[in-house]
């Protein structure tokens, strides 16, 4: 009786964590609209709108997540970053880490 518990906890808590990484995906998907990303970085962030830009769609989580810290916080300050600060400045750490799931998942 106490390995069906188990197991029954184990198939809510999993199913539970995948639906809020769908949650924070879709959230990602808004959050990417309404900052206007797309306008430099293109839909979905496949295509920027010019070669200095980065794609950021499919790379990494933890490096984008990195990139947007060191950005907001100063640590980066070199080329673009500096077009970027006021845009990452209004997001917090939960829009960030919604935005980057998000184009991480994005092929």
């Amino acid at each position: 009786m106490m390995v069906i518990k188990k197991i029954a906890l184990s198939v809510v808590l999993g199913s539970s964590l995948g639906f809020a990484s769908t949650v924070a995906v879709a959230d990602g998907k808004a959050l990417y609209a309404q900052k206007l990303c797309q306008t430099c970085h293109g839909l979905e962030g496949k295509a920027p709108i010019a070669p200095m830009y980065p794609k950021l769609s499919g790379q990494n989580s933890v490096y984008l997540l990195n990139q947007m810290k060191d950005i907001k916080s100063g640590k980066r300050s070199n080329g673009l970053s500096m077009v970027m600060k006021p845009m990452i400045a209004a997001l917090s750490d939960e829009d960030m880490e919604s935005i980057v799931d998000y184009l991480s998942k994005v092929k």
